[in-house]
């Protein structure tokens, strides 16, 4: 059985909004060159090969 705690490592105190760092996290994980769209691009990639074996790789 698994014992889930929701906890930080650090402890974090947010005062307020942070527009231009929240722009920022947003461009790293869904802009151009982001996390999402490179995991897109790969599992794009994955479909389109040629052959089967390729595939695998």
């Amino acid at each position: 059985m698994w014992v889930y705690e929701k906890k930080l490592q650090v402890p974090v105190r947010v005062s307020g909004p942070n527009p231009k760092l929240a722009k920022y996290v947003i461009t790293q994980y869904g802009g151009p060159e982001g996390e999402l769209s490179a995991s897109l691009r790969y599992l794009n990639m994955r479909y389109n090969m040629p052959t089967d074996m390729a595939k695998g790789i």
